[in-house]
C-alpha cells in the first residue's frame, strides 16, 4: 500500500530540529509499520558521517550531530538520501533475533492497579495476567529514562487511557496503557497503571552493557510466586534470561 494511502497527514519526513538535530518522522501515531520503519532506519542511520547519536522513538528517529565537526546541511543531505533509498513504510515484518525471558511478580503488592485494569477491560484479574503472559511484545523504543523499554503492541482490549493523576511506581514496575507496557528503570511518577513488578533492571550503570535491551527484542513474561521477587532482586538481571532466536 502506498505510504500516502496509509497516512496522508505524516508521510516519511525529514525535519531540521534546532542546530544539532534532525528528526525523521514516519507517522504521528503508533503503527506497527511505522515502528518497523523507525527501527530499521535508526540501525542504518548510525553509520552516517557526522551523526553522533541516534535515538529511535515509536514512530520517529532523532539524529544528533555536532555542527562544529560536520555542517548540519551535510548531515541532513545524507539523512535525506538514506530516507529516499527505501520505501521504509513497506518493510516486511521480520522475526525477532533475541528474546528476553523476564520473571514478573503479579502479587497484590506488586500489581496495585491490576484490579482497575480488570474493571476497565471487563476481564477477571487472572485472565488479565494470563493474556499478558501469552503475549510476545517487542521493544518498540527505549527512552524517557536510560534503558527504559516501551513494549507492544498489545491487543485492543488493552487500549486503556493513562491516568490523569500521576502516581509513583517503583523501579521494576511493569505498567500498562494505550496497548503498550513500560518496564520502569527507576522509581518515577507516571500515569501508566502498574500490573506487576520485575527484579530485572533495564539500566545497569556498572555493567559492561548498561542497557541490555535493544529495540526489536522480543519479551516473554513468566509469573513467579509471591515472595520470590526479593531474592531475584539481589542481582540486577533479576533472573532474566536471554534466548538467541537467530
Amino acid at each position: 500500500m502506498p505510504a500516502a494511502a496509509r497516512d496522508p497527514v505524516a508521510l516519511p519526513a525529514l525535519l531540521p530540529l534546532g542546530l544539532d538535530g534532525v528528526l525523521v518522522r514516519f507517522g504521528t501515531t503508533f503503527t506497527e509499520e511505522g515502528n518497523r520503519a523507525a527501527r530499521a532506519f535508526a540501525a542504518e542511520a548510525a553509520a552516517l558521517d557526522g551523526v553522533t547519536e541516534v535515538v529511535p522513538a515509536p514512530a520517529s528517529v532523532l539524529l544528533r550531530l555536532d555542527p562544529r565537526e560536520q555542517p548540519a546541511a551535510q548531515v541532513q543531505s545524507a539523512a535525506r538520501a538514506l530516507l529516499d533509498s527505501h520505501d521504509w513504510l513497506s518493510l516486511p515484518a521480520a522475526p525477532a533475533a533475541r528474546c528476553w525471558h523476564l520473571p514478573v511478580s503479579f502479587a497484590k503488592a506488586d500489581a496495585p492497579d491490576l484490579p482497575e485494569v480488570a474493571r476497565i477491560t471487563g476481564l477477571p484479574e487472572a485472565d488479565v495476567v494470563t493474556r499478558i503472559l501469552a503475549e510476545r511484545p517487542r521493544v518498540l523504543a527505549i527512552g524517557f529514562a536510560p534503558g527504559q523499554p516501551y513494549l507492544g503492541q498489545l491487543p485492543p482490549v488493552f487500549d486503556l487511557p493513562r491516568r490523569a493523576q500521576l502516581q509513583d511506581v517503583p523501579a521494576g514496575a511493569l505498567t500498562l496503557a494505550i496497548r503498550q507496557m513500560v518496564l520502569f528503570s527507576n522509581a518515577s511518577p507516571t500515569g501508566w497503571m502498574q500490573i506487576g513488578r520485575a527484579a530485572f533492571r533495564p539500566f545497569q550503570p556498572d555493567a559492561t552493557d548498561p542497557m541490555p535491551l535493544r529495540t526489536g527484542d522480543e519479551i516473554r513474561f513468566h509469573a513467579i510466586p509471591d515472595g520470590e521477587l526479593k531474592a531475584l532482586g539481589e542481582d540486577p538481571m533479576g533472573g532474566a534470561r536471554l534466548e538467541i532466536l537467530s
